[in-house]
C-alpha cells in the first residue's frame, strides 16, 4: 500500500508543481484503489482502516479548505492517501507535510522579502476567524491571484517518502 501511496503522492507533486492543480482522476482514482486494495489485501479490517484514514483527513482539513487556505485537490489527495495508508500512518504523513509546508513557506517569505507582510496577514486571519468565524478572508486566500501560494502536493509527497523511508510502513 505504501508503494501505491508513493506513486500517487509523487504524481500529485509533479502535477502540482507544473499546474498548481491536482487532478480528480488521481485523487478520486487513488481513493477508490486505496480502499479496494486495503479491502483485498487486509480484508474487512483493511477496509475499516482505509475508511478511517480517509474520513479523518477529509474532516480535519475541511475547515482549512472552507477558509480557502488549502486547495480542494490537496484536500482530496490527503483523503486518498488516508484511504490507502490508513489512519495512523496518514496522520503522521499529514503532520510531517504541515511541518514541511511551514518550512517551505518560511523559505518563500524570506526569498520574496515578505516576512513582515506575512505576519500581518496571519494576524488578520486569526483576528477575522475569531470575529467572523469560518468565512474566507476576501484578500488572504487561495482565490486571490496576488497571494503567494505553495504546492502542498510537494510537501505531501515529501512527507510520504520520508515516512516510508523511516520505516512507518511497518505500522
Amino acid at each position: 500500500m505504501w508503494i501505491l501511496a508513493l506513486a500517487m503522492a509523487m504524481t500529485a507533486a509533479v502535477t502540482d508543481l507544473k499546474s498548481r492543480r491536482i487532478p480528480n482522476w488521481l485523487t478520486l482514482g487513488g481513493f477508490c484503489v486505496g480502499l479496494l486494495g486495503n479491502g483485498l489485501v487486509f480484508g474487512w479490517p483493511g477496509l475499516k482502516w482505509g475508511t478511517a484514514g480517509a474520513a479523518a483527513m477529509l474532516l480535519v482539513l475541511l475547515p482549512v479548505v472552507l477558509l480557502r487556505g488549502l486547495g480542494a485537490g490537496d484536500w482530496k489527495l490527503m483523503g486518498a492517501l488516508g484511504a490507502t495508508l490508513g489512519l495512523r500512518p496518514v496522520t503522521l504523513v499529514l503532520l510531517l507535510a504541515i511541518l514541511l509546508s511551514a518550512l517551505m513557506a518560511l523559505a518563500q517569505m524570506i526569498w520574496q522579502r515578505r516576512f513582515l507582510q506575512t505576519l500581518a496577514n496571519l494576524w488578520e486571519l486569526l483576528r477575522g476567524f475569531f470575529v467572523y468565524g469560518l468565512r474566507p478572508h476576501p484578500e488572504i486566500q487561495l482565490g486571490n491571484p496576488r497571494a503567494a501560494s505553495l504546492p502542498f502536493g510537494v510537501a505531501a509527497a515529501a512527507a510520504t517518502l520520508i515516512c516510508y523511508g523511516i520505516g512507518l510502513a511497518r505500522l
